[in-house]
Order: structure tokens, then sequence, then C-alpha cells
């Protein structure tokens, strides 16, 4: 029997394979086969045909993604010459040799520059003067010889410059392997630790160093400290958080002051601080949590400063004493309102700066806190982003921050608080003779069906006539409270360049518009994302933009639950269906808490083990609302690897799509050996978006 069972498990493959094969040759998609699960809720029977498709150790289950993989190549085999000319075009435009801007910190300037050819980075340093010997800390390109995937994620010099703390992931998994290098030496110590999760920091001991883990869910749950030197395996866990809503970080002040552990879940925050001069020391709370209250904290002096939700929606800034710094203890220094969200800020020796949001658009407030007056620095175009660039030192009079828009490139100011003037000191080189000039970038307002009104962001080539006849390509993410703004990417000049528009739809479950405008889009109220959306679309063809015939969804991860709902709720309304690693098989993911990013997200989704929140998330979940009818031409893209969204979310919606599309418009699924940011290294991800643009470009006829 054991004989036979292995001859079996040899030809299954290989009888699959040859299926593949003759798939391919005639065009035709594979089909997933049936095996009912049958689940029971709250009186609500599911019927789940592909929950087999999430077993990869099952071959059939890989042998099915090759023959999706396969079915997916032959099909875009006709537009492999336009997939070349895209992935050349926009391998054009950029400066492969290039230097980024050095950050000064202490006695030294740290810089990451790219070589033609190498996809990687090169990070490298130099001392006290910027025409010193170049030394190299880093070559991503060597260390990634010999894998198919490789990130490099918590890169951290030691407080006295000697050593570097790198962690790496291999697979796409997020599961990091932290090394440290000694920069006197160039040498790796033989510290490794394994399974790591992103967060580090250094104790000021410079031989101390604090490191976070996941558990089997993907939370962040454990802090530990390692001393250089000493076996992994001795490491001390420091703190170790039960609750299953929160996560755990760690950091250190720009003082140098503190350690910061941070616990947070989606709406509560508590935070705990170490003097870094003693990081065998004891962690203090500054306030124990309270479900519904927020906060980060900032050292500097004999204070904290403290951003904090407590009280207000648009959240304000406080200061308390660092001897008694409880939230009894907590004076309002600026506070938001209706009108102006504060999403941030930066702290230093001397000055304060604020980051807002005011009708939508971004702003940065400054503060001198030894003569307490303030000003704002302001900006010309309509739409615009801009942010924190890297500030470590933090006795400066001058900030760093980054600006761009639909039309600017990714550009690096340095402002001087004192003489309020700025500096451009770098902007993202595009090559090919680009010309700002040559497009157009504008705002409108698409009126949702409560009234709200939806910004849309959008830019296309100047001359642009509204005759209802232009493709347009539209964005949006909507969760999180993450704000989709506005910025410039040289791949889709691509797009632009070819007559398309390219838009933004900023709806709700970002904070574009405010708090008020994530929490009108999450939890009970997460339609309202998927109606704004729809909105934005219908006023698009309105204005005559574009038409349903020429219109182009495209969301990922967050953004892929979006485009799953609204390709059930109106798939007349777009031609075709871009949804990269899609969130969509909402209840069979949070019904499972084994799964990553499950019961820590009930907080943004809703508790589906609560029949209030399971009937309305079973409402609009994507996976469970396919229905018999016409869908859109879709590319639905999903990684092998990928801990956030799994494999098997895209996997199983797209079998269960082409069973119930009534329409024989083509629907693709490609599952990369990647995780969920896809592929690694510059060239892969331009491969990927190639790929992206001739599926959609093909569709429409544009084959050059």
């Amino acid at each position: 029997m054991g004989k036979m069972k292995s001859f079996a498990a040899f030809l299954l493959p290989v009888l699959l394979l040859a299926a593949i094969a003759l798939q391919a040759a005639e065009l035709k998609p594979p089909v997933a086969k049936i095996i009912p699960k049958v689940d029971t809720m709250f009186g609500d029977i599911r019927v789940d045909d592909y929950y087999w498709l999430r077993d990869r150790e099952n071959p059939e289950v890989m042998a099915y993604i090759d023959a999706e993989n396969a079915y997916t190549d032959s099909m875009m085999k006709p537009a492999e010459g336009l997939q070349k000319k895209l992935y050349d075009e926009m391998l054009g435009r950029i400066k492969e040799t290039d230097l980024s801007l050095p950050i000064h910190e202490d006695s030294f300037y740290y810089y990451s520059r790219t070589e033609q050819g190498k996809a990687y980075p090169i990070f490298c340093r130099k001392k006290l003067r910027l025409d010193a010997p170049e030394q190299v800390l880093l070559d991503i390109n060597a260390l990634a010889e010999g894998h198919d995937y490789f990130a490099v994620a918590a890169l951290s010099v030691s407080p006295n410059h000697r050593w570097l703390l790198y962690a790496y992931d291999t697979a796409g998994s997020e599961r990091y392997v932290i090394r440290i290098k000694d920069l006197t030496t160039g040498q790796l110590e033989p510290d490794m630790i394994p399974n790591t999760h992103y967060s580090t920091a250094w104790g000021n001991d410079n031989k101390t160093i604090f490191y976070t883990t996941a558990n089997e869910a993907w939370r962040a749950y454990k802090l530990w400290r390692h001393t250089m030197g000493t076996d992994p395996s001795t490491d001390v866990m420091v703190y170790h958080e039960p609750d299953s809503m929160y996560s755990v970080s760690i950091d250190r002040t720009r003082s140098k002051k503190y350690l910061m552990l941070s616990l947070t879940s989606e709406m509560t925050s508590e935070v705990r601080y170490l003097d870094a001069d003693n990081p065998t020391g004891q962690f203090t709370i500054i306030e124990p949590r309270t479900k519904g209250i927020e906060y980060s904290v900032q050292h500097r002096g004999d204070k904290f400063y403290i951003y904090t939700n407590d009280g207000v929606k648009n959240f304000k800034l406080a200061t308390a004493p660092v001897a008694d710094p409880g939230r009894a203890n907590w004076q309002t220094m600026l506070s938001g309102s209706d009108s102006v969200y504060l999403t941030g800020f930066d702290l230093f020796a001397d000055w304060l700066v604020v980051y807002e949001r005011k009708g939508g658009l971004q702003q940065i407030n400054v503060t001198d806190l030894n003569g307490n007056q303030n000003h704002n620095i302001s900006f010309d175009e309509p739409v615009y982003s801009i942010g924190s660039d890297n500030n470590p030192e933090f006795v400066t009079d001058s900030l760093r921050f980054t600006y761009t828009s639909l039309v600017t490139p990714q550009s690096i100011y340095d402002y001087n608080f004192k003489t309020r003037q700025r500096t451009l000191k770098k902007q993202t080189e595009v090559l090919g003779g680009y010309d700002p000039k040559q497009y157009e970038q504008e705002r409108i307002f698409a009126k949702a069906p409560d009234g709200a009104m939806v910004p849309i962001d959008m830019v296309y080539r100047k001359g642009l006539v509204k005759d209802g006849r232009n493709p347009l390509w539209l964005y949006a993410y909507g969760a999180y409270g993450i704000s989709t703004d506005p910025e410039f990417r040289s791949t889709r000049l691509s797009l632009l360049n070819r007559g398309f528009i390219y838009a933004i739809a900023q709806v709700r479950g970002g904070s574009e518009m405010g708090r008020q405008w994530y929490e009108e889009g999450k939890l009970l109220n997460k339609k309202n994302t998927f109606t704004d959306y729809i909105a934005c679309a219908e006023k698009l063809i309105a204005d005559k933009y574009t038409s349903s015939d020429k219109l182009v969804a495209n969301g990922g991860s967050a953004g892929g639950l979006l485009m799953g709902a609204i390709t059930n709720m109106r798939p007349d309304l777009f031609k075709i269906v871009d949804a990269e690693v899609p969130f969509v098989d909402l209840i069979a993911t949070e019904t499972d808490p084994s799964l990553p990013l499950t019961v820590e997200e009930f907080e943004e989704w809703g508790n589906p083990f609560k029949e209030e929140y399971y009937k309305y998330m079973r409402s609009y979940s994507p996976m469970d609302n396919v229905e018999k009818k016409a869908y859109p031409i879709m590319l639905i893209q999903g990684g092998l690897n990928d801990t956030r969204v799994s494999y098997w979310e895209p996997t199983k919606w797209a079998a269960k799509l082409r069973a119930n599309n009534t329409d024989n418009n083509l629907l693709l699924l490609k599952i990369e050996t990647a995780g969920h940011g896809g592929a690694s290294g510059r060239y892969g991800r331009l491969k990927e978006i190639a790929l992206e643009y001739a599926f959609v470009l093909y569709q429409f006829g544009i084959k050059d």
C-alpha cells in the first residue's frame, strides 16, 4: 500500500502538468474542482467550494496554481512585445546609477547609492566631510546573490557608529534574521537571531539591542533583549503582550535619552519608557491603556510630548513632566479642530514641527519652543503630498522634508526654521526629457449617496478633450486611516503618454479629510468606502472624463477588498478590474484567529463572532457575494509567501468568479513566489508594473 500511495503522489502532479500544457495550448482557463465546505454562524449557512485551495502542502493545490500561471502566461503571450516595450521605457526614465541625499548624524554622512544593472541599493557613509573616502556598510546586491527574493529591514547603526544591525528576509514572509556587522573590521559578528519582526532599537551602551518577535498569527507580541556576543537562546524576554488585539514595537527617542515600548491596537495605545543609558532596567508605564485613547510620545528636556486623541477627534499635542507623565498631568499644547486634523509631529531641541490636514490638503506648522512663535510652511500646487524625511539630529535649526505632486517628482527640501527659507537639495531625475508643463493635475469632488463630498485627484496630458472617450485608471485604498496622497511616479507616464487619465479616489476609510473620514469608512460604516468609489466613477463618467467601457478600477490589499466589493456591486461600471494581493475572503479569514492579522483587525472590520458585525461583514465580503452575472475583464495578483493576504484568497476568488461569470470576459490570475509587496528589487517591481499595464493596454487595443 505504501508504494502505491507514493506512486499515486508522483503520478498526480504529472497528469496535472499534462493538463496544464493542454489548457495552455487551447487557451482555456483552469477549472478548480468543487469540494463544498459548509459553515453555519448565526443561522447563516456559508458554502465554501474552494476551501481545499488553502492547503499548499497538497500537490493538487500547487499544480492548480501552476496551471493558473501557465494560462496567464499563454494569454499574455501576444502582449509580450508591448510588455517589454513598457519595461524598457519605464527603466529608461530611471537614473540607474544614482546617489541618495546624505544624512548627517554626529560625525558621519550616511547615504545609499545604486548602480546600473544592480537591483538593490548599496549603503555607505563618509566621516566628517562629503569628500572623504567612502566606506561601504552593506551591499544588498552581494547579500541577495542566489536568492529569488531578498529584503532588508531594521537597518540601524549603534550610538557610537561602530556596529550595523540589519535584518533580512529571503522568502517574502516578512520573518527576518538579524545580523550585526562590525564596521571597523567589516566582519559579521556571530550573533544570528532568526524569526524576528520589524522593530529593533539600540541601548546607549552600544552592546544591547532590543527586538520583537511574532507569534504564528504574525502578531508582534514579545520584546527581547540581546547582548552582543551572547547566544540568542539566552536572550531575555522583556515583555510579553498576551492580548491578541495588541502589537509590540520598540523605538528610541530623537533625543537618544529614552527607549519607547509601544503597545497598540487599531484604536488604543499604551507606551512604556526606559532610560536608554540603563538598558537592563525596567520599563515604566506612561499611561495605562484605556479603550479608544491613542497616544505616542517623544522627549525633550524634562518633558514628554504626547500626540493623542484624548478628548478630541482630530488629535492634539500635550506635554507632561518626565517625573510624573500620567494622563492626569497631560497639558494641552496644541489642539486639532473640526477643520484641522493633526497627523503627527517632529520634535527637536528648540523646535516643534506639526503636520496637519486642512480641507484635505497637508500643511506644516513650525513652533519656536523658546520664543513660542509659530508659522506655516505654504505650498502652491492644487494637490500635493508632503512628509518628514530623515531627521536624526536633535539639536538642529532645519527640517528635511519631502514634497511631490502628480506632476512634480519626489523632491527633498531643507527648511531653515530661523530664516524660513527652503532649499531644494535633491529631486528625483526623470530621464528621457520629462516636462511637467506637458501635464495637468486637478481636484474635483464626487457626491456620495449620503452627501459626503469625496475628493478625486487626477493627472493627464494637457489638451485633454472631455468627450467620454479617454481611458481612465481609477486607484483607491480606503482603510486603516491611511491617506492616499497624490505623488509622482515616472512609471505612470507610460499610461499618460498613451492618452490615459490617472485618478485617485480619496474614499472614506482613509484620513484625507480628517479622522471622521476614517471612522465613516470602517466597522459598521465600511460600505461607505465602496459607495464612495462608485460615486467617484459615476462622477468621472458624468463629467465625460471617461466612460464605463474605458474605465479601469485598481486597488491592492485592503484596496483589493474594495475592488472585490465594487465588482460585485457594480460590475457594469468598469471595463477592467486590476486587483493586487486582494483581501477578499473576509469572513473565512476573520473567523480564523490562527491566521495573521485577524483578531488584531476586529477594530477595523468588526468582530465576526458578534452577530451584528458578522451580518454586516457577510453582506459585503467579496468572496461571499459573488453571483451568477457578467463580470468585467479582470487581472488578479497574489503572493505565495504573502503573510498579510494569504495566496488562497485571490486564488479562491478567481475560481469562484470564473464559475459564476455569465460573460466570456477574460480573467487572469498570477500568483508570484513573493510576499505582500511583490517582487524584491527595483527591476522585479518594474516587470510587475509592465505586466499590469500591458494587460490593460492590450484590452483597449493599444498594442504599442
